[in-house]
């Protein structure tokens, strides 16, 4: 037994004396940069680039086997020398561990990589510059897959009898590395600089650990952001299938925008796995922390949290997102499902959403939205849920159920995600929009009077109130590309203190003309029709109007909308018409034109009778007084007329008012927007059935007139007075009338003893003619 150990103790002296021996003559005699040529050529060879290796080359021996190399540049085929190289490094080095060569194996120590340069551009087709190289290499994929195949792996993945490399690397080590890459179909230019990545006893059994730092430069949108990876890694050369253990990946983004807010990301996951072969990819209990700043977003950074299964298969082009949750700052909760269909070419996807309920007055405050509400808790609870379709153009709300408040639609509600569409199909209960809208301070006079201008369709109430709360009317330019197509339907809208019954609208819209193609609804026990439309295509733009009104009772529409007792009561009919040229409110009044016809039927002006005021003085006028007991009002058969309006004046002369026994009429033109009006009225006694009082048949002829001018913001009880000069020249033609007739009855008298009655009649009435 001794004898044989020495005989072993001596096998190894002489084997050891034989590989130093080996190490210095390979020092002494071998210079390694006599293999310049040759690797150059099979590098050109095996890819098509083109090397240059201007630096040395260097063995090392101790304390492990290795080669070296520094400044090695090489260019695609199609470049040339004075190009930017595709890939430089300043330094790389791989070293080989000793005891596996006596073995017969090829045991990758270390690979080191230092001042790598790396540059990818994809062109304006679409084509990187990379992928000839890949084709090339494809073409001795299995050649690489079995000369990197570990020794254990049997003779079935060994093609000769060469060494076996073993792909157990005891490191590998990159760092101080750049690549810049540039998409020129998308303007994308971006830097991943100061790369280092590093792993540690890397092999294709068992898990390794990998982690790398760098940071991504972008012009396009400009940011820098720091990236750190790290995780567990088990390679599956054989069967294609890779696994990250517990992948953690963590951000700081700093935007162009916003410098001094920094933006962090923050990813983990129980496990990431891809089967390469079978096109699988799963990314188990995936969590994902944000906090993002940005002027858009407030003073305040947000935080979202995040918690999903991913999984998608790419031979059958389909993904899945379940398990999704979403949870931010003041109440948001966001859950679902997502599946996504056909990835390469026509990308469509379909799920669930449910927005647990959460207040969107803190979000609007953040986004910038003042809030002046009539309702402090308008918008408190916001929630919905329902089904998701769509693709990257478009997304639709199948089946939706949203609620706002007190408020609850269903229905369908679609989107273009470049914001240039929309389309809507939505019922819904109950709103009050009043409690979404500034809230209602105290009316002035003149919003009184206004309002029962527009209440009569004088002036369309829409145009005329919003137009105040805002310079600018409406965005052309988002307008003019919009495609718009929506239905609402309603049991109750209760808007400007007015009540709505069963309202349904449509809209509709494209190439810049949008309109309102109906609004329908009860009202007051009668019916609103009204129509709208714009034009953006021009400028000004173009407004027009349309409303009518059947049978509405004036009582509870004038109380609702002023919030004070109505002046009067009755049936109220308008049809009215109207445009505008302008894109401004203080213009909108100015520019408008149009015409109405009204009319209120069996109708009465409340606390004033004007019955009463005519018949006591007439009788006083006559020597008598009234002893009868008057109603409080002023019944009417019916108020009727119709108005132009031009350049905001409104024209009417053609008011009429029927009183039983009395005939009023009207003239003159409300300015609406200096708010000035000027009328005058005439109040005539008639012969009728119901006349409130019997007066002289001469009285009949005798209007009654009433001037009215003043300023809508001024007391209504200065506005009119009576016009005594009017009615001193109308008693002064009524006297020289009646002595006119007098006098030529006194001559036909007369003339009739000595022409006979024929003659005397035609002469009588030529005189008559002479006096007028």
């Amino acid at each position: 037994m001794k004898r044989l150990v020495r005989i072993l103790l001596a096998a190894v002296g002489v084997l050891g004396l034989v590989v130093v021996a080996a190490v210095v003559y390979v020092t002494t005699f071998f210079d390694p940069n006599d293999l310049k040529p040759r690797l150059v050529e099979a590098v050109h060879e095996q890819t098509g680039l083109t090397l240059s290796l201007d630096g040395p080359l260097n063995w090392s021996f101790y304390p492990r086997i290795g080669v070296s190399v520094e400044d090695a540049r090489a260019w695609l085929p199609e470049q040339t020398r004075e190009n930017e190289a595709f890939a430089a490094i300043d330094r790389g080095e791989v070293s080989l561990a000793f005891a596996p060569l006596l073995s017969g194996e090829i045991a990758i120590d270390g690979v080191t990589l230092d001042g790598m340069r790396l540059d990818l551009v994809r062109d304006e087709q679409g084509h990187g510059n990379w992928e000839q190289l890949l084709d090339r290499l494809g073409g001795s994929g299995d050649k690489a897959e079995s000369a990197l195949a570990p020794a254990s792996a049997g003779p079935a993945m060994q093609a000769s009898s060469d060494p076996a490399v073993a792909l157990d690397i005891a490191s590998i080590e990159v760092r101080n590395s750049r690549v810049h890459y540039v998409d020129r179909s998308s303007d994308l230019d971006l830097t991943v600089r100061d790369l280092s990545l590093t792993g540690r006893d890397v092999n294709p059994v068992n898990a390794f650990p990998l982690q790398t730092h760098f940071v991504v430069d972008s012009t396009a949108p400009e940011l820098s952001s720091q990236v750190d990876f790290k995780s567990k890694v088990r390679l599956g050369l054989n069967d294609g299938r890779y696994v990250l253990e517990g992948p953690s990946l963590e951000t700081r983004t700093s935007l162009a925008a916003s410098k001094d807010r920094e933006q962090t990301l923050d990813v983990e996951a129980g496990k990431l796995t891809a089967d390469t072969r079978g096109g699988h990819y799963r990314l188990d209990a995936a969590q994902v922390d944000a906090e993002l700043a940005h002027p858009a977003l407030g003073d305040k950074p947000l935080s979202l949290a995040s918690s999903f299964v991913a999984e998608a298969n790419t031979q059958e082009q389909t993904a899945r997102l379940s398990d999704l949750s979403l949870t931010g700052d003041d109440g948001l909760k966001l859950t679902g499902v997502l599946t996504v269909s056909q990835l390469s070419d026509a990308l469509h996807y379909s799920g669930q959403v449910k927005l647990a309920p959460l207040s969107l007055r803190p979000w609007l405050t953040r986004f910038g939205v003042a809030l002046d509400t009539a309702d402090e808790d308008a918008l408190s609870e916001v929630a919905l849920t329902s089904p998701v379709t769509g693709d990257l153009s478009r997304a639709t709300l199948s089946n939706l159920t949203l609620v706002v408040d007190d408020t609850t639609l269903t229905g369908s509600l679609g989107a273009g995600l470049d914001g240039r569409s929309l389309s809507f199909d939505l019922q819904g209960d109950k709103l009050d929009l009043d409690a979404y809208l500034p809230s209602r301070t105290q009316a002035a006079p003149q919003d009184d009077t206004a309002a029962l201008l527009r209440t009569l369709g004088v002036a369309p109430a829409y145009a005329a109130t919003e137009a105040a709360q805002a310079a600018d009317l409406v965005p052309t330019a988002a307008l003019r590309d919009l495609s718009l197509d929506g239905q609402l339907a309603l049991d109750s809208l209760t808007v400007k203190g007015l009540t709505l019954d069963k309202p349904s609208l449509a809209l509709a819209g494209s190439g810049g003309r949008l309109s309102l193609e109906r609004l329908d609804s009860r009202l007051y026990d009668g019916t609103l029709h009204a129509e709208a439309g714009l034009d953006v295509r021009q400028s000004p733009i173009r407004w027009s109007f349309s409303e009518k009104l059947d049978g509405v009772q004036l009582v509870p529409l004038v109380e609702d909308y002023s919030g004070k007792p109505s002046p009067l009561r009755g049936r109220l009919n308008v049809n009215g018409d109207f445009t505008s040229q302008t894109n401004h409110a203080d213009t909108l009044l100015r520019n408008l034109d149009g015409k109405v016809d009204f009319r209120v039927s069996d109708g009465a002006v409340f606390k004033v009778n004007v019955s009463r005021e005519l018949c006591t003085a007439v009788a006083m006028l006559e020597g008598e007084t009234t002893s009868r007991d008057w109603s409080p009002d002023t019944r009417f058969d019916q108020i009727k007329g119709s108005a132009k309006v031009v350049d905001g004046v409104i024209h009417n002369d053609d008011l009429l008012i029927s009183i039983p026994g009395i005939e009023l009429t009207g003239k003159g033109q409300v300015n609406l927007p200096t708010q000035r009006f000027d009328y005058d009225a005439r109040a005539r006694f008639v012969d009728t059935a119901d006349a409130a009082c019997k007066v002289n048949p001469r009285l009949e002829k005798v209007p009654l007139p009433v001037h009215c001018e003043g300023e809508l913001s001024g007391e209504p009880g200065q506005w009119c007075a009576f016009d005594r000069q009017a009615f001193q020249q109308t008693l002064t033609n009524l006297a020289k009338d009646e002595a006119q007739k007098k006098a030529v009855d006194k001559l036909g008298e007369k003339l009739n003893e000595k022409l006979g009655d024929k003659s005397s009649e035609e002469l009588r009435n030529a005189i008559r003619g002479l006096l007028k």
